[in-house]
């Protein structure tokens, strides 16, 4: 009987070391698989393995895949656009911008800058508000230039349009981007405005915001370190003539720009 006992005991803990041990290699299994399919999505997703985007703007399309190659990415164009400041065939945008992390092998959209310039049709600006010609020209990929006052019952609404000096008619092609001058009316009971605060301002925005005050910008001067188009868009103003001032309508304001955000006074 005791014998019996014996055997049915060393039976059961054979069963159980069995137990324990397929156990333990069931959760080494599942550790082991873990582990594999961790280094396996790091793999596939590169993790860890990012860079810093370049900066591709102003370059040829070849400028920015050699640079794209020592960066570790690529570069594709996906459109273009064209700006008369900017050289023909180099790039005016990218997609994550520059300093962005970016994986390894990414590809960077580009847009170029068209070599043969886009003509777009002249909109009828005659009878329109300041504010509805800017809107107008902006849908048309256009911009606006200055605006010249003439003695008019009819203050801040459009007498003429032209572009370079010339006049241009409604339907006429005109190159995309281009600054359209206005003749303006203006009543003699309403010919003045204040010059508005622009320090700290973007370049367009700043120019925007004399628009809105029926003014013009007057001379512009960059710092040296403003080099490129793209530089000219992101320099800020730091100082301005006339701020604050009472101005007949259609006056220049002179403006300063960097891209040293320490030379912008603090408000």
């Amino acid at each position: 009987m005791a014998q019996k006992k014996t055997v049915e005991n060393n039976t059961v803990e054979k069963k159980d070391r069995w137990v324990l041990k397929n156990l333990i290699g069931a959760v080494v299994f599942v550790v082991a698989l873990l582990i594999l399919a961790s280094v396996g999505l790091r793999v596939i997703t590169r993790h860890g393995k990012t860079v810093t985007a370049p900066d591709f703007t102003s370059l040829s399309v070849q400028e920015a895949e050699n640079l794209a190659a020592q960066g570790q990415v690529n570069v594709k164009v996906v459109d273009s656009v064209f700006v008369r400041r900017l050289p023909g065939g180099v790039v005016y945008r990218q997609q994550p911008k520059a300093g962005a992390t970016v994986k390894k092998g990414r590809s960077i959209f580009l847009t170029i800058n068209s070599v043969v310039p886009r003509k777009v049709v002249m909109p009828n600006l005659y009878g329109y508000s300041i504010t509805e010609a800017r809107t107008e020209l902006k849908n048309r990929g256009l911009n606006l230039g200055n605006l010249r006052y003439v003695r008019d019952i009819a203050t801040n609404t459009v007498l003429g349009q032209s572009c370079e000096g010339k006049s241009v008619k409604a339907g006429d092609l005109v190159v995309s981007g281009s600054a359209i001058d206005l003749k303006v009316g203006v009543n003699k009971d309403d010919d003045a405005t204040l010059v508005p605060h622009i320090i700290g301002m973007k370049y367009v925005s700043a120019v925007d915001a004399l628009h809105d005050h029926y003014l013009n910008t007057g001379r512009v001067r960059f710092d040296a370190d403003v080099r490129t188009y793209a530089d000219s868009v992101n320099a800020i103003v730091y100082k301005q003539e006339a701020e604050g001032e009472e101005m007949p309508l259609g006056s220049t304001v002179n403006i300063y720009l960097t891209l040293d955000p320490q030379k912008v006074p603090a408000k």
